[in-house]
């Protein structure tokens, strides 16, 4: 079954690229169903779960009540990303949806800051569970058709539900500022929701079609954009900050560069005229004004230096020129809109 799902799914990238490239607006079309189980699930219980993890992140953790989520990023010492990840709350545990590069990272890192008192307990889901990321704007019709209430469907982003039979969570969102849903399922039923999704018109797709449109979102990536040369208010993930919350690992930076507008890049989307590699300087006057950091076909993304300018700046990088072009994902202000 796998190998037969594997064809399927390269099969489609190829043509969804093709249709997508001559019209980004044929996503509104079709619903996909991309598998992301290697990406790392954790799991944090005992009863100073979210003081715990509200002290480590970006985020207002200790605000949310089971069945909300929201994103949050674990920073280093001096404010650079590690990850940028998704929790979701249930009635006894914090899961925490991690970059796939990321899984043992984190979980070492907050077991090394668990203290003998810490009420805390950290574990690794990811080989007992499944997760799949339905996307489109007629998702949740899809989802129905499986038995999932229309109640369900219809939350607030990163809202989340578990449902009994077979145990199953659906959370509102996709990981993009796309419409869809993600779901969490046990490893063991993870086959049989996919072929009943398919069979109920999904269409399968893959990792290639998931980067293609994170890039064309503006998502930053692990070793991509999110690395320790950045800061996340460079990515552009204001959204995932909240700056009235208090001390976390990170946090006087943050709260520095915010205070005295001392953000001096920023991460932009970039129209190539041709493919280049990732990687390759950005130039603009005969001087580097940043890094093209993902690529894919004619479109990248890329930090740029505040100074040099903004939308519109067309830029030289490599053979090709560039043109730099704002992205739904990414926010360069607070509080986010």
């Amino acid at each position: 079954m796998k190998a037969d799902l594997d064809t399927i799914k390269a099969e489609y990238a190829a043509n969804f690229l093709k249709d997508y490239h001559n019209d980004p607006q044929s996503l509104a079309s079709p619903t996909i169903l991309i598998d992301r189980s290697h990406w790392g699930l954790l799991e944090l219980k005992g009863q100073d779960r979210l003081r715990f993890l509200h002290n480590q992140t970006s985020n207002a953790i200790d605000r949310l009540k089971p069945g909300q989520g929201c994103e949050t990023i674990f920073l280093n010492s001096t404010g650079r990303t590690l990850d940028f990840v998704t929790v979701y709350a249930g009635d006894d545990s914090l899961l925490i949806l991690v970059s796939p590069q990321r899984r043992q990272f984190l979980l070492e890192l907050i077991d090394r800051y668990i203290f003998p008192f810490d009420k805390v307990e950290i574990s690794d889901l990811t080989d007992n569970f499944s997760i799949f990321t339905l996307i489109g704007t007629e998702s949740g019709q899809y989802l129905q058709k499986i038995a999932v209430p229309e109640q369900i469907l219809t939350g607030v982003q990163h809202s989340h539900y578990l449902l009994s039979d077979p145990p199953l969570r659906v959370a509102v969102g996709t990981g993009l500022d796309i419409p869809g849903y993600t779901l969490i399922v046990a490893a063991s039923e993870a086959g049989p929701l996919w072929e009943n999704l398919i069979k109920n018109g999904v269409t399968p797709a893959d990792e290639q079609v998931w980067e293609y449109l994170r890039i064309h979102q503006g998502r930053p990536a692990v070793d991509r954009e999110l690395t320790e040369d950045y800061n996340p208010l460079e990515a552009g993930l204001w959204r995932a900050i909240v700056f009235d919350k208090g001390c976390y690992i990170g946090q006087e930076t943050i709260a520095r560069l915010n205070t005295y507008k001392g953000v001096k890049q920023r991460l932009w989307g970039i129209k190539l005229s041709q493919p280049v590699p990732s990687n390759t300087p950005i130039i603009l006057e005969a001087q580097k004004v940043g890094l093209l950091t993902s690529v894919l076909e004619d479109f990248g993304l890329g930090y740029v230096k505040t100074k040099a300018g903004g939308e519109g700046l067309k830029v030289q990088i490599g053979e090709a020129t560039g043109e730099l072009i704002s992205l739904p994902f990414l926010s360069h202000e607070y509080p986010f809109q």
